[in-house]
């Protein structure tokens, strides 16, 4: 064992005691750092907007402020980025991290000198917890890949902007920056095919321990990678064994990566975003993801079969129930109060609150009022994966409302790396699969409105070339796994 090893199982030890003090008090917690918010910011523009100082409960919160998304946060966001200070936050904040907009282009989402240490925290705690759990650390002495955006940044009135990935860059701590890759160079390329090729040309000879990003992403560093080199990735890295990812589900893709790395390893699954870092994953053992409640965020959930109804309930952390598909809504130390971030989860546990990730409010489908989720059709797909030699490298959902003939239908756009010995056999374990988890789309299949799935195979790089003509090839960014529309699937019919 290393020094280094040794160390950080003494460090892990330590951390993971100082977070038990929270996660035996959750209700409490989140009732503390309400409060807090609160008082930190009643002088704020927006805190004297919404009578901050007569906000004494919940109740009151729920009265003054209403649950807002981006696009109705934007007048106040708009003066921060003009440069006003005290608007939804005490002071300016020190970086703007820039996302893809919808209807209001770019978005500017601010970090604060008190939200910032969390976004490091969060993906240090989590290696932590996994240390102290299986007692693994030998991996601290090999080189370390963090596929990301670039650390380069603009300025806007005073404020740095750039994208999440390439602000926590900056705060790799110092006892990591010997081990971490790729280059500072190669990390600033923009053209993420371009990124790629370089960071296999730097890593492809190094001893890789850590591997980290978003599942299609980095399944593409390896396909690169065994083009390279000729060798399976856990033969090219023989001290291989984490691999840590955010973002999307890993299910759908474990089947391939187990084949193209030839062997298992262990995977951690991070809950970051530009608005925090929400929870990751605590324990080898227990399924979902730890949620931070001590990490400057107060969490309200609003159950999302109800979403859209009038002045929907708005539950707290000590009401909310298992099994049950919640859109969160956070209010942070940034800033940002009541706000969608546009995700929905469902909770695994209770005891600690651990969280999966279900998709998106806005991502479903419900041509025939069927609400399909993305959790649904992710453990459809997992399921059929399963039982089948498949695999496949990506997919997505969309309602075909009108064909040519015959009943409507879901088609599953998929990108293959094994075709499945009988693609209609699949196609039925993914229908049954679904129909199993979902009663309103098993009705409409059951009363003839809908007949059963149908699998359109998408050419090989199929969804990188609509990725790229939307601009959002590499990094941080993600392929919807369905939709109400036919966007995506109307772009793959057109390369065929």
């Amino acid at each position: 064992m290393s020094l280094k090893s040794f160390f950080a199982k003494i460090f892990a030890n330590v951390v993971v005691m100082q977070q038990q003090k929270w996660m035996i008090k959750p209700v409490v917690t989140q009732q503390n750092l309400f409060y807090s918010l609160i008082q930190q910011a009643k002088q704020t523009q927006f805190g004297k907007d919404h009578l901050f100082l007569a906000i004494k409960s919940h109740a009151d919160f729920v009265k003054y402020v209403p649950v807002r998304d981006y696009e109705a946060l934007k007048p106040y966001v708009d003066k921060v980025v003009a440069g006003e200070k005290d608007i939804l936050w005490k002071g300016k904040p020190l970086y703007f991290a820039k996302t893809s907009g919808t209807t209001s282009g770019a978005k500017y989402i601010p970090i604060t000198k008190e939200s910032m240490p969390y976004h490091v925290q969060g993906a240090r705690n989590a290696i932590l917890f996994y240390i102290q759990e299986t007692g693994n650390a030998d991996f601290v002495d090999g080189k370390m890949i963090f596929l990301q955006g670039s650390p380069e940044m603009t300025e806007k009135n005073g404020v740095k902007v750039g994208r999440l990935s390439g602000i926590a860059a900056h705060y790799v701590p110092k006892y990591l920056q010997k081990n971490r890759l790729p280059s500072w160079e190669t990390n600033c390329i923009d053209d993420w095919e371009t990124k790629v090729d370089a960071i296999v040309q730097e890593t492809k000879d190094e001893n890789m321990s850590v591997i980290s990003g978003i599942p299609s992403w980095v399944q593409m560093y390896f396909d690169r990678l065994i083009q390279v080199s000729g060798q399976k990735i856990g033969d090219l890295f023989k001290n291989f064994n984490l691999f840590i990812y955010g973002g999307v589900n890993y299910e759908p893709y474990r089947k391939k990566f187990e084949q193209l790395i030839g062997r298992k390893v262990d995977s951690i699954e991070l809950y970051p975003a530009s608005e925090g870092f929400f929870a990751y994953q605590d324990s080898q053992k227990a399924k979902g993801m730890l949620l931070l409640l001590n990490a400057g965020i107060f969490y309200e959930f609003i159950k999302a079969d109800e979403f859209y109804t009038e002045n929907p309930k708005r539950y707290t952390i000590g009401e909310v129930a298992l099994n049950v598909n919640y859109v969160i809504i956070i209010s942070t130390n940034a800033g940002l109060w009541a706000y969608n971030i546009g995700d929905t989860v469902m909770f695994t546990s209770i005891k600690p609150y651990r969280i999966i990730v279900t998709g998106r409010i806005k991502h479903y489908i419900s041509a025939f009022g069927e609400h399909v989720i993305g959790k649904e059709v992710e453990e459809a797909m997992q399921q059929a994966l399963t039982e089948s030699d498949a695999m496949v490298t990506e997919f997505t959902v969309a309602p075909q409302i009108n064909p040519d003939n015959g009943l409507p239908y879901h088609e599953w756009l998929v990108e293959f790396e094994k075709e499945p010995t009988n693609l209609e056999d699949f196609a039925l374990k993914i229908d049954a699969a679904l129909r199993n988890q979902n009663v309103y789309y098993d009705d409409l299949i059951v009363g003839n409105v809908l007949r059963t799935l149908v699998i359109t195979k998408v050419p090989v790089g199929g969804f990188n070339e609509y990725m790229k003509s939307q601009g959002k090839l590499g990094g941080q960014n993600k392929l919807p796994r369905l939709a109400n529309d036919r966007k995506i699937a109307d772009f793959i019919h057109e390369l065929k």
